[in-house]
């Protein structure tokens, strides 16, 4: 069970997802070596957990904030290469080049652009 349940922990988000994965090890175990495992004080089922759903709508509602704000930082001047990585990854797969003389204009629309996408995720 050990070498397995490494790699589920390795790749735990958060504690309560940490809290999951060993309780279900440990009734696994107590299920295979047939002994009783007392579930007093611990809610049955999965309903105190927080839905797949809002994890995934958290993750994207924090990408596009992090772009906003990278796509601020770099109209106001900062070219540090994380700023400038993002702001070339914003634009992959368009025809816009940072040295273009209307990149002011560009990164003003797809700010709006990603601005309209998180308030419909809020």
């Amino acid at each position: 069970m050990n070498p397995m349940l490494v790699t589920y922990l390795e790749a735990s988000r958060d504690l309560c997802e940490t809290d999951s994965i060993l309780f279900g090890a440990a009734l696994a175990v107590c299920r295979i070596i047939g002994a009783k495992l007392s579930t007093a004080g611990r809610a049955t089922g999965h309903s105190s957990a927080i839905p797949a759903w809002r994890i995934r709508i958290e993750e994207r509602i924090a990408k596009a904030s992090a772009l906003i704000g990278r796509l601020i930082c770099f109209k106001s001047g900062n070219t540090r290469p994380r700023i400038v990585r993002t702001v070339r990854m914003a634009f992959s797969g368009t025809n816009v080049s940072l040295s273009q003389p209307d990149i002011m204009q560009k990164l003003a629309e797809r700010k709006a652009c990603s601005c309209i996408y998180l308030e419909w995720y809020l």
